[in-house]
């Protein structure tokens, strides 16, 4: 019998990682129109890119089912395992609900969810730290202990690059979104008890902006765990491979690594997007 771990689609995992975890995923849906895609099957970024520059529709984006869930669910448990599962925050998304749903369908399987109140690699982190847990021996109610007590600790900032996929997902006007890309604002957005706000705006170029952003991880560097850094980035791995680096020179973490968002993810906050997210120490 093993532990095995469960993240949705939004925790942005790259392949390799979840390869060497041997972690499951939950696709959330992304809408083009009338054509529903499952992300990271049948919509990877490359192709969600092409979509978004060809489509005359804008993507909109669909919760993972509790059928979804409960499919994943019976296979895990056929094959003796238990199951944690830690996916996106409750107040961006219905998935964690539909995975409650499917877990309650089942009763009293071996199945602890947790709401990650996070996103992308917010929840990708967790999703690892779990499975690191479990590789050591620990048994599921110790996962779950462990891993609850870390997420009010998960600091998830980023920088949008554009304002126009804010804009179309509803979140600013029309006039705002035009005003802050002639002004070249850059928002940072962080996650704070499962909702996103808006701390700052930066004017002037993404490079400034990203110096800020860094130096937001990094003025209470002795705070950061020193196991996993994260760096995730919608489409500009350049500069994701540059903040990594920098932070690789100050010798923060053991594994500073970057990843690419998904398709739900950049419908979200649009290609240039660049983040950081860490765990803080205790």
């Amino acid at each position: 019998m093993a532990i095995k771990i469960v993240t949705d689609s939004t925790a942005d995992l790259s392949p390799e990682l979840i390869s060497r975890y041997d972690i499951s995923i939950v696709p959330l849906s992304v809408i083009f129109g009338e054509q529903v895609y499952l992300d990271g099957i049948d919509l990877t970024p490359e192709t969600f890119l092409e979509k978004v520059n060809t489509s005359p529709d804008f993507p909109k984006t669909g919760q993972a089912t509790p059928a979804a869930f409960l499919e994943l669910y019976r296979r895990l448990l056929a094959a003796g395992d238990e199951i944690f599962f830690v996916g996106i925050s409750s107040d961006l998304s219905g998935t964690y609900t539909s995975a409650c749903l499917a877990a309650a369908e089942l009763k009293d399987a071996p199945i602890v969810t947790v709401d990650s109140r996070n996103l992308s690699m917010g929840i990708g982190i967790l999703a690892l730290q779990a499975a690191e847990l479990a590789e050591q021996g620990f048994s599921l109610g110790e996962i779950a202990a462990r891993v609850t007590a870390m997420i009010p600790r998960i600091r998830t900032s980023f920088i949008v690059d554009t304002l126009d996929f804010i804009y179309k997902g509803g979140r600013l006007t029309r006039t705002q979104a035009l005003v802050g890309n002639v002004l070249q604002i850059h928002p940072r957005i962080e996650v704070v008890d499962g909702k996103m706000i808006v701390p700052e705006k930066f004017r002037g170029s993404k490079g400034k902006a990203h110096a800020r952003l860094l130096e937001w991880a990094t003025d209470n560097r002795e705070y950061i765990d020193d196991n996993w850094i994260a760096v995730p980035h919608c489409h500009d791995h350049e500069s994701a491979l540059l903040i990594a680096d920098q932070l690789r020179e100050m010798k923060l973490a053991q594994n500073i690594v970057i990843t690419q968002a998904g398709a739900v993810i950049s419908t979200h906050c649009g290609p240039g997007t660049v983040g950081i997210i860490y765990l803080e120490k205790l």
